[in-house]
């Protein structure tokens, strides 16, 4: 299956095959394959299909995630990518450089320098203190003592372990040694990262800690990051677009937002039914015109009429080139008019931005009985949102066939289901 292409591809993967046994290059050529499932495979062959005709890119400075239970193909898949696994067949270009027809030396390079990869499982060496290990890699690379001792303090500071880097693994909680781990890839200054379930031997909250630094520090540093995980809640809280695997195929590659809205098949449905809308959709999503807007100059008598001309008792006001300065309400304008004031001073009002989840709009929508104004990354007005919208998004959430059904009766459903199994 292919994923639209998200512009500039760092990552190029085309029809890429992984098959396990002792003649994969043979099997790989019978027609009879391209529709066999795998367990049919198995049973005729003694052979087990772990990629299934691949088809992806991943944009610069892209988090692609891809998900699936065990045994879907989303490891295998990742080591692909650098040749620890080798492909049966397919393409994998990287930076335009089909890695594929890559030599051992070339390889190697490619290992070293333009990739990092960060597993479950730490590997951090237990007789070497923290910088040490997340030097490592430059040590490796014949980089001297006191060039790869600075850089690595540098990526401890930007990993938020100064202080610790004289302190050996075993005197780390589980999160700072996965962020040891995390120093020791960045410190090689790779293009891109794999990440192979990197969180999903930690606790729950450290998890969540993890998952909040790693969008932090990708804001900071902007790699190109595939990251490997079976947990749709991390999917979405960390992919810009997310692909789910079974069996070695992709089902589906989208958006969280088209994830979760637009199901591909019954099985994509199965994996989201539990996921709240308001969980993945956006202000942009939900945000109207704005009814009332004047600019700051105009006066209070300007901003009364707009808002009796629209019949609303709110106005935005916006400066020259349409910035969001504030919220004037009717007895804010009538108090102006009366007191001769010529120019607006809006209310403060906080703005948000048009991809903030409607989730983390609840809490504005109770406090506020105004709209929500809606700005650009420059501080322009683009839109409203409603405590009706805001509401109405969090109450419901999409069925498989398209209708909503209230969180009640989605709690019910799972509580019957859980009965019968």
């Amino acid at each position: 299956m292919n994923g639209d292409n998200p512009g500039e591809a760092r990552i190029s993967v085309r029809d890429v095959w992984k098959i396990f046994g002792p003649d994969a290059d043979s099997l790989i050529h019978e027609e009879w394959i391209k529709e066999a499932s795998r367990r049919e495979v198995q049973e005729k062959t003694g052979h087990v299909i772990g990629i299934r005709d691949v088809s992806f890119d991943v944009g610069v400075g892209e988090v692609f995630v891809v998900m699936g239970l065990s045994g879907s193909g989303k490891s295998t898949l990742v080591r692909c990518l650098i040749r620890l696994i080798e492909p049966t067949v397919g393409a994998i270009a990287i930076d335009g450089e089909d890695i594929t027809q890559y030599s051992d030396e070339q390889l190697i390079r490619l290992r070293r320098k333009q990739t990092g990869m960060i597993f479950q499982h730490y590997g951090l060496l237990p007789h070497r203190k923290v910088l040490d290990n997340v030097a490592y890699g430059l040590e490796v690379q014949g980089i001297g003592k006191e060039e790869r001792y600075e850089r690595a303090h540098t990526t401890l500071e930007t990993v938020g372990l100064t202080g610790w880097d004289q302190a050996y693994p075993d005197e780390l909680s589980g999160g700072m040694q996965q962020r040891v781990g995390i120093a020791r890839a960045l410190v090689l200054e790779p293009e891109i990262l794999l990440m192979d379930e990197p969180f999903s031997g930690l606790d729950p909250l450290i998890r969540r800690e993890m998952q909040d630094e790693l969008i932090t520090l990708q804001n900071e540093v902007q790699k190109t990051i595939v990251f490997i995980t079976h947990d749709l809640n991390e999917a979405l809280k960390l992919g810009d677009r997310i692909a789910i695997m079974r069996d070695g195929e992709i089902i589906q590659i989208g958006t969280p937002e088209e994830i979760v809205t637009i199901p591909a098949d019954s099985y994509v449905t199965e994996f989201v039914k539990d996921i709240s809308p308001a969980k993945v959709l956006s202000a942009s999503s939900i945000m109207q015109e704005p009814e009332s807007v004047v600019y700051e100059w105009q006066g209070p008598r300007v901003a009364l009429h707009s808002m009796r001309s629209n019949d609303v008792n709110h106005a935005f006001v916006v400066g020259r080139n349409r910035e969001f300065r504030g919220l004037i309400d009717l007895d804010s304008a009538n108090s102006a008019l009366r007191g001769g004031v010529s120019a607006l001073e809006g209310l403060d009002m906080p703005s948000v931005t048009s991809d903030t989840l409607i989730e983390d709009l609840v809490s504005l929508a109770a406090e506020y009985e105004h709209p929500i104004p809606v700005v650009d990354e420059k501080g322009r007005l683009l839109g409203e949102v409603h405590r009706a919208a805001v509401l109405t998004s969090i109450g419901s959430v999409v069925t498989e066939n398209g209708a909503e059904e209230s969180d009640e009766t989605q709690t019910a459903g799972a509580a019957s289901e859980a009965e019968r199994s």
